[in-house]
């Protein structure tokens, strides 16, 4: 996708989506950054100076039809980049489920709900779709069922949508990051009761050149799953 393109992505304020976002911005590509309200929005627009921002609350994805009915959504969309996430670690035993709805609305749910509004721009650009899962998403360990959930079925929708779209020339990607050094790796290890020590983890510029790298790919091939490992 060398070139000026029009991107939607989420989770663009910090981590792997900030560092994604920094590089398309950089390349002159044009943004369209989710915001979850009017606050982070104006952040977001300052940060990433002449992208436009779209606001609704991943966290209620039944509101999100209503919310993008009162915003303009962009006429062309190249990819659309599912980067935001939350996690939220605890047994079976003790998470509730209010801890199960907010990981499951804002990982699963409500990129499903943003791919459904984008699709027919998607299919006219034929673009791409990309999920930034975790290693979460092939492997559930203790204490981390209620968010492994979530991105198994996040790879369930990214395989299911990639064979429902492959012929509307629609590409697919998930993307499965170890454990990186962001504010969602720090606020695991206070979870965890650990020390957090950034060195040790993947750098989140390195998750966003396996991204683009994917983007980019000539439209003779597709990378449909990516797996990302620490390398220390």
């Amino acid at each position: 996708m060398a070139g000026m393109a029009t991107h939607v992505i989420t989770g663009a304020g910090s981590g792997i989506g900030e560092a994604v976002a920094h590089r398309l911005h950089a390349r002159g590509d044009d943004l369209v950054l989710h915001a979850r309200d009017a606050g982070r929005a104006k952040e977001l627009a300052a940060a990433f100076p002449g992208a436009k921002t779209l606001v609704g609350d991943l966290a209620d994805p039944d509101k999100l039809s209503w919310a993008f009915s009162r915003q303009p959504l962009p006429e062309r969309v190249d990819s659309l980049l599912h980067i935001a996430g939350v996690v939220d670690l605890g047994p079976v035993g003790d998470l509730t489920p209010k801890s199960w709805h907010h990981q499951l609305n804002v990982n699963l749910v409500a990129p499903a709900e943003l791919t459904r509004h984008f699709l027919p721009q998607l299919r006219a650009a034929r673009g791409h779709v990309l999920f930034v899962n975790s290693g979460a998403g092939l492997a559930a360990h203790a204490d981390w069922s209620a968010y492994a959930a979530s991105k198994h079925g996040l790879k369930a929708l990214a395989d299911a949508l990639r064979n429902e779209e492959h012929g509307n020339g629609v590409r697919v990607t998930s993307v499965y990051p170890g454990r990186t050094a962001s504010p969602m790796q720090v606020k695991v290890h206070q979870q965890e009761g650990k020390a957090y020590d950034a060195a040790r983890w993947i750098d989140p510029e390195s998750v966003a050149t396996t991204v683009l790298t994917a983007l980019d790919l000539p439209r003779d091939a597709e990378v449909t799953d990516l797996t990302v490992r620490p390398g220390r």
